[in-house]
């Protein structure tokens, strides 16, 4: 009977937990584009607390980082999956993903323009301490985050997962306000070596307090479990690096937001 009892405590302290996660669709612009962006944040208690924005892959703004916004509530941050293609927007095939992504990675004041229309969002959220913000992305969110970084943001940190390092602009590194942490697959064959060491001489001469992992046998995509687990695409899910990556973005936060 006691064990019984300790077992329904525990199912429910399980349900209390799931059911303290609180998500909500947002609509914002940025300019004329209607953009619809994820919040989630834990609803137990009501102090202000780090704010972490959030960038989707190529495919756009979907379960897979919807579920990433929702685990970092449950770390105790308010998380914003922002939207950088456009309401409605989401690419169905890796060709449309292609096109769609190339359209912001070769326009990169536009990619600044939507990122930061969703910073400015998550900024609005009652719950968010101002002075404790990060930005983290996947894939293009990563290239992404990056970004913003360079273009001055007022975040303490940006991780990229598996993202794209280079930009067209190497001396804004110079703008860069908070820490940086690159979380990468060493066997990516889209983020190659010579883009690696480029974006690591960008730090050292933008003078950014920057830290740079690589994991042996990862590609690209590691995080994720939708890319299967075949190396020889050049994208794979790997489960040590995804938790590997995962636990050094918490020791990060640790640290910029203590």
């Amino acid at each position: 009977m006691k064990q019984m009892l300790l077992m329904l405590a525990a199912l429910a302290f399980t349900a209390n937990a799931e059911a303290a996660v609180k998500t909500r669709v947002i609509e914002y612009k940025q300019g004329d584009t209607v953009l619809e962006g994820y919040l989630a944040w834990d609803d137990t208690h009501h102090a202000k607390r780090p704010g972490i924005l959030v960038v989707h892959e190529w495919t756009g703004l979907g379960p897979y980082v919807k579920k990433r916004a929702e685990m970092l509530a449950k770390l105790g941050y308010v998380a914003f999956a922002a939207d950088i293609y456009g309401k409605g927007i989401r690419p169905a095939t890796p060709a449309e993903a292609a096109r769609v992504a190339t359209i912001y990675k070769d326009d990169r004041p536009l990619m600044r323009a939507r990122v930061k229309a969703g910073l400015d969002t998550l900024k609005a959220q009652k719950y968010v301490d101002l002075s404790r913000l990060a930005a983290i992305g996947y894939c293009f969110g990563g290239t992404t985050v990056l970004e913003l970084a360079r273009d001055g943001a007022d975040v303490i940190g940006t991780v990229s997962f598996h993202g794209g390092l280079s930009t067209p602009t190497p001396r804004d590194a110079k703008n860069i306000k908070g820490k940086v942490l690159a979380l990468h697959g060493a066997d990516d064959p889209f983020v190659k070596p010579d883009e690696v060491a480029a974006f690591e001489d960008e730090m050292r001469k933008g003078g950014v307090d920057w830290q740079l992992n690589s994991y042996g046998g990862a590609v690209h995509s590691f995080t994720n479990r939708e890319a299967g687990n075949d190396n020889s695409k050049g994208a794979a899910y790997n489960e040590k690096a995804d938790k590997r990556s995962w636990e050094a973005m918490k020791v990060f936060f640790a640290e910029i937001f203590k």
